[in-house]
This record gives C-alpha cells, sequence and structure tokens, in this order.
C-alpha cells in the first residue's frame, strides 16, 4: 500500500526514486489499462528498475478509458475543456484529499502561506463549464484565504479593475490568476502600475484569440500590468499537481512531480537536458489514477532540473505513443 504522507513529504531525489518505482509497481498490480500499456511495451515489474524505465501513457487515453489504480468508487470527475464534438478527457479521482494536499502543499512551497493574499480568479472559459479541477484549486485557495475580496470574476471587468487598483494601493498582496486570453482583455480596458500584485497566467486563448510566444506575451501583461515578471502555473486535467513560474517561464515542480523529456521521432526514447522534446510528467499526486503520463507539450529540462514549456504537438507529429490509443 502506497501512503500518500510518504509521497508528500519526500525530500531528496534518492526518496523520490524509490517512492516513484514503489507506485509504479503498484499502479502495474492494480491498474488494468496501464498494466495492458505496460505488456505492448514488454514493460513489468522484473525490467523496470530505475524511472528511465518506466512507461509514460499516452494522455489520449483519458479520453477513452477510466483510468484508476484502485476500485474506489468517484468523489470527483474532472473534465478538459474542448470545442463542441470534441471528444474531453475525464480524470476519475477516487480521493480529492489527495489533491487538496497537493495544491495546498504547492502552493505553500512556492507562495507561501494562502491567507497573506487576497486572491482573484479571472477565469471565464472554465467558470462556464462543469468539472474544472482549476476552478476547484481555485475556489480551495479563494476560501482558504480568508479575505472578504477574494473571489471569482466572470465578465465584471471594471468591478475587477476598480478592485485591483483598490486593493493594491492599501498595500495588500494579491494574487490574480487568470486565463491568458482575459488578461489580455484587462489590460487592453486598463493600463495598470501595480506594486503589490502577482498576475499568473494559466491556460491559453481558448480560441478567443490568436496564440502568441511566450516572450512576447508576457511583454505585453508586464507592461500592461506595470509589474516585472509573469507568473505561470503548469497543470492539466490529468494531472493531481501544477508546476509553477515565478517568471520568464521557467518552471519548478514540487518535490512529488517530475519532468522528463522523450525524443519527438521515438517516444519510448528520452532525452537529455537541454534538448527539446515531448514532456513525460511524473505525478506521484495520481496515486489513484496513473502517475507516469506522457503529455502533447513540447518542452526542455534543464540541469538545474527546471523546465519551459515551448509548444504543443501537432497530432500528425505524436510517433510511438498511439498503442492501443483508441
Amino acid at each position: 500500500m502506497i501512503s500518500t504522507s510518504d509521497i508528500f513529504s519526500i525530500a531528496s531525489k534518492k526518496e523520490f526514486e524509490k517512492i516513484t518505482l514503489k507506485v509504479f509497481r503498484h499502479q502495474y498490480e492494480h491498474n488494468a489499462v496501464y498494466r495492458q500499456f505496460c505488456t505492448l511495451l514488454k514493460k513489468n515489474p522484473s525490467n523496470v528498475k530505475r524511472i528511465i524505465d518506466i512507461p509514460f501513457l499516452p494522455i489520449q487515453f483519458f479520453k477513452s478509458n477510466r483510468i484508476v489504480s484502485n476500485t474506489n468508487s468517484d468523489e470527483k470527475i474532472f473534465t478538459s475543456s474542448g470545442t463542441t464534438g470534441m471528444i474531453t478527457s475525464k480524470h476519475h479521482v477516487t480521493d480529492l484529499k489527495v489533491y487538496e494536499t497537493s495544491f495546498r502543499q504547492a502552493f505553500s512551497l512556492f507562495y507561501g502561506n494562502m491567507e497573506d493574499y487576497c486572491i482573484l480568479a479571472l477565469l471565464p472559459s472554465y467558470l462556464e463549464r462543469e468539472g474544472s479541477s482549476l476552478i476547484y484549486m481555485a475556489q480551495d485557495l479563494i476560501e482558504g484565504s480568508q479575505h472578504p475580496d477574494s473571489g471569482f470574476y466572470l465578465n465584471e471587468y471594471k468591478q475587477l479593475i476598480k478592485k485591483i487598483i483598490e486593493l493594491d494601493e492599501a498595500g495588500q498582496n494579491v494574487l490574480l490568476l487568470g486565463v491568458t486570453y482575459a488578461l489580455l482583455d484587462l489590460i487592453e480596458m486598463h493600463s495598470f502600475s501595480l506594486k503589490n500584485t502577482l498576475i499568473m497566467e494559466t491556460g491559453g486563448m481558448k480560441g478567443k484569440r490568436k496564440e502568441m510566444i511566450r516572450e512576447e506575451l508576457h511583454a505585453l501583461l508586464c507592461k500592461g500590468f506595470g509589474v516585472k515578471a509573469i507568473h505561470s502555473e503548469y497543470g492539466m486535467t490529468e494531472l493531481l499537481s501544477q508546476a509553477y513560474s515565478l517568471g520568464n517561464g521557467i518552471f519548478e515542480c514540487p518535490p512529488w512531480m517530475d519532468i522528463l523529456i522523450r525524443d519527438t521521432e521515438d517516444a519510448l526514447s528520452p532525452i537529455g537536458y537541454n534538448r527539446t522534446g515531448g514532456i513525460n510528467v511524473i505525478d506521484l499526486a495520481n496515486v489513484n489514477s496513473c502517475s507516469f503520463i506522457a503529455t502533447q507539450d513540447l518542452g526542455k529540462k534543464y540541469e538545474n532540473q527546471t523546465f519551459e514549456v515551448l509548444g504543443r504537438f501537432d497530432n500528425s507529429d505524436i510517433r510511438g505513443c498511439n498503442l492501443m490509443v483508441q
């Protein structure tokens, strides 16, 4: 049995490796879909002795399978956003406490006590649908901040502008968590000069605006909000952990999460530092579903264990990842 307290108390690389291999063995044993995938690749606990040997399940599996590693019933099903008619991912969560521990502990690690902030969430695309894991997290952080002005904003841009200025001028620490296109909408309506506010962008354009490269986007947001850096959150429906960037698009993982980079031509071959490839995520908070996920994101990892997200695979570019995908 895997103890979640062990997962969230990892304090060294050695501990991470030990628990990761233990989680692999557990999921091989108890997750039928993952075991079938491993069997196709001729991987099993007898020949998986290092993290580098572990197979990463293509993220598309979450669109067509119930990915779970126990027999418990679902407490929540998180769903990804998608255009009409698109098949969305479903993450069957059998223990919400694990997710809550993961995002609360990660927030504390990167930002300190949530009670030190007023948390404002500008997440229209997410608020307008059911099943968003980001909304679940934001709601919990808003409540945990215990600040009377913390809350969600949908399309109330004028009220939000007034509130941000009021709080910032009063010296209140503010965290504005916003979907990218909505943050751009906001600075087109008002030019800020903020001293006590962190801007954290999440998600993307959601089809509302043309995609932009990060340097251009962050330069616009820095100028519009009058801040030196734009923070970012890297998470997804299929994960129960987030990596954070405190600026310049350089992300860091909490101790129970890690990133590996795979070859774009051969999905089963990991590559080294400073090279662009597909992002594989180890998320030990996903102990009850699958902790080893091959995403559709492109990125680069550095020797200090930080990483960048550089874009997404075009579907036609995904090679070696399509075994068993329905």
